[in-house]
Parts: C-alpha cells; structure tokens; sequence
C-alpha cells in the first residue's frame, strides 16, 4: 500500500472527539490499528462535506469497546456480529468496524470473518473511491490502487470483476448508480454499467426498505439526470417500477428543486391509486405514500386563480399543492413563484360552523346534519371562505334538506 495526498488539514480529522477515539483505539492496539475509511476520506479528498466519520480497525469487536469504555468513551455494540461498535465522544458517533472478509454471500447478506490485513477488508469493498483509508496524521492509503485517481476524476469503479462484487450483494447496483450521481463525471463505467445491466433483474430479491432507501439517497444527489439516464438505459428503473414516465418530466424537476421524494413523483405515472400501491411495494412510510399519491393529481398550472389554489389548499394541504405547482411549472416552463407564495403564505380558517349550529335551528341528530354541513362546507369553500353570513346560509340549507 502506497501513501496518497495527505487530509491533515481536514476539521474533522484534527477535533478533539475524533482524537479521543482515535488515542483509546492505539492505547489497545498500537499506532496502525485504526485507520479512518470509506466517506470521510473519499469526501475530504474531492472537497465535499463529511457527515459521517467511520473508522477500521485491526481490533476484535470486544476489544474495541472494552478500550472505547476504559477511555471513557460511550460504546455501542450496533453490530457485533459483522464487527460494529458505535462510539459516542462529545456526543458525536463514530462507526467502528473490524477489519473482514467475506466467507459467505447469497446476494443480500454476508457471512464474514474478521481479519488484520488492509488489503483484505478493502478488496470486500464495492467501489474502489471507497477502499480509501487514512490514518490520524492523514496520510492517504489506496490498497486497490486506483481508488484515489478514481475519486479526483470522478469514476466510480468496482473493487475486481464488477459481475462478482453485485452477486455478493445486488444492492450494489443501485450502489453503482447513487455514487455515479454524487461523484461521477463523464459516463459511467462500462463494464460496472454492463454488469449491473446483467443483473437487474435480481433486485427483486432485495428488501423493499432497502431499495427505497438507496433510491432516495441517489435521487437526493445535486443533479442525479445522468444517473436516472443510465438506470433507464440499463432496464433498471423498469425493475424498480411497473410504469416510468417519459424522462423529460424528471429532467424538468430537478431543475426546480432538490427534494427526493418529489423527484421521484415525477418519474411515476400520474395515477394516485397506482402511485400509492408503488410506494406501498417499496415500503415507504405512509407520509410519503399519502405525498406521492397527492403529487399523482397531476401538475398544477402556475396560473391557476388565486380562489382556485386556496380551495385545493383547504382540500388537500399545503404541501400537496406545493408539489403539484412545482411539477407544473416543470411541465409548462411557466414560473410559479406567485402561486407558491400564495400557498405558502395562507393558512386555511377552520369551518365556522358544526352540529352545535345545526342543533339550535332544531335540526336532530343523524344522516341530514352531515349532509346540511357538507352543503355548507362546499358553498363556503366555493365562495373563497366568506368570514360573514354563516347562519343565513346554513338555515337555508337546513331548511330545505330532505
């Protein structure tokens, strides 16, 4: 392993709670037991931000928390079996991880065995940009020897025979495509972009909550177009949905705004029923599901009356008219920043009349007093929410019920 660009500069590298981890870790286990991996260095080197600081280490699991504990340091056993220990220092977490490789595989979990070699935990790893480690003076080591090239010039490449990395676990796929959209320029790899081609059909063997959950991570990526192009090309995104839209409507959205979940509604048909039984097979929360089916209303024309747009408002929430007036102005190219002030500014009045109302003009209880408010309601919405005339009105419509 040959040493790369040095992160010592980095905030991260130099804070205390990251020192603090990183002395407890070399008081067990000497000066080159802990390396820091994946994202943190990946990121450091191509100037995005670090959100997340995970660390490998030659120590066994035990040994990792019994060293966090005798510094101090809050330890989290979130994944022993695979070697994860979860360190918490000036309240920030760092993911501790011992060196392994792969016994087993089936395509969607694995069997491993804990190891001291760099080289064998990296050639486990899927893409080569993250097999990167780096030590706590930020030093920069590269075991595959093309993971640092890869990161500066934006290629995302799979550790080995790519056809073999995806059968280990066919999240990989999707893997392939979210990292593309976050750090890849030019085209993508082709023999990864064949290989993932290859196997799309095995994504249905994966866990709908893990599916959706890399396909929202990829389409949170600042401009994921090229990637979704590629998705499309390879017959993966008909794998994930049974109907994608044409992709000119996900082109447009992404322009407009950086939210996953309306970027995906436009690659969905514009049918909320259909809509809402996608999101159900992806397992996605019932929040997002209730938003995806709304969005399937359709686009909303930027230019639709102000009475218009507070009675949907009324009707279906602020959101959903939010996301139907941005589709819209995707749609039509016409701006819809009056219309989403609007909505945004407005807070819809609560009904000023109910059975209480009803009871004093004599009216009983029953089938008719749903019936005379739900008159009313329409009249009222229909009228832009008048703040006066609310008994006139309703003694006429309870007056002349069935």
């Amino acid at each position: 392993m040959s040493p790369a660009p040095s992160l010592a500069d980095q905030p991260w590298l130099n804070d205390a709670a990251t020192a603090r981890v990183m002395t407890a870790l070399e008081a067990a286990g000497g000066p080159d037991c802990a390396r820091f991996v994946g994202g943190c260095v990946r990121n450091s080197l191509v100037g995005q931000a670090v959100d997340d600081i995970d660390i490998a280490t030659r120590l066994q699991p035990e040994q990792t928390m019994a060293a966090l504990k005798a510094a101090g340091i809050k330890a989290v056993p979130t994944g022993l079996a695979h070697g994860t220990v979860t360190a918490v220092a000036d309240r920030r977490p760092f993911e501790i991880t011992t060196l392994r490789r792969d016994v087993e595989t089936d395509g969607r979990r694995a069997v491993v065995a804990f190891t001291d070699d760099w080289g064998e935990d990296a050639q486990r790893r899927d893409f080569r940009l993250n097999a990167l480690y780096a030590d706590r003076t930020g030093a920069v080591f590269d075991p595959t020897g093309g993971g640092v090239e890869d990161a500066l010039a934006g290629r995302v490449v799979f550790v080995g025979a790519p056809y073999r990395r995806i059968e280990e676990d066919y999240l990989r796929i999707l893997r392939f495509f979210r990292f593309f959209a976050w750090y890849g320029r030019a085209e993508p790899d082709a023999e990864g972009l064949a290989a993932c081609a290859a196997h799309a059909d095995s994504l249905s063997r994966l866990s709908a909550e893990r599916v959706s959950k890399e396909l929202l991570k990829l389409l949170s990526a600042p401009d994921p177009r090229r990637s979704v192009a590629a998705m499309r090309e390879a017959g993966v995104l008909e794998r994930l949905f049974p109907v994608v839209k044409e992709s000119g409507a996900f082109e447009a959205i992404v322009a407009l705004t950086d939210d996953p979940v309306l970027r995906l509604s436009a690659l969905l048909p514009d049918d909320p029923n259909q809509v809402a039984a996608i999101a159900r097979d992806l397992r996605l929360p019932r929040t997002t599901e209730g938003r995806l089916a709304d969005a399937a209303r359709g686009p909303l024309d930027p230019q639709t009356p102000d009475i218009a747009l507070r009675a949907l408002v009324y009707r279906h929430g602020t959101e959903a008219v939010v996301d139907r007036l941005i589709r819209g102005q995707a749609a039509t190219g016409v701006s819809a920043k009056t219309a989403l002030a609007l909505v945004r500014d407005w807070t819809p009045p609560r009904m000023p009349v109910g059975g209480r109302e009803l009871a004093r003009l004599g009216l009983p209880p029953g089938p008719q007093t749903g019936r005379v408010l739900k008159a009313f309601e329409d009249e009222w919405v229909a009228a832009d929410f008048p703040e006066h005339g609310h008994q006139e009105r309703l003694r006429r419509l309870a007056g002349s019920g069935p």
